[in-house]
């Protein structure tokens, strides 16, 4: 068993929705990400907080696609 199969569904979603958007209004993640997209520096502050904000998102993504690939 890989350890994405060892990570519950409704585990990976409530990352993503607690982690993943934190804090709400606007979230972490979508600020950064619009400022990778307008081409600002980011600081390594910056870049901590996309890693942080956005794992939830990935692991739910390849968990996902592994889900897609052995069914």
């Amino acid at each position: 068993m890989s350890l994405l199969d060892s990570i519950s569904w409704p585990l990976a979603v409530l990352l993503c929705l607690t982690l993943g958007l934190a804090p709400f209004h606007p979230p972490h993640l979508w600020e950064k990400l619009q400022m990778l997209a307008q081409h600002r520096p980011l600081r390594p502050i910056d870049w901590f907080d996309l890693a942080l904000h956005g794992a939830p998102w990935l692991l739910l993504l390849l968990k996902l696609a592994r889900y897609g690939l052995h069914r």
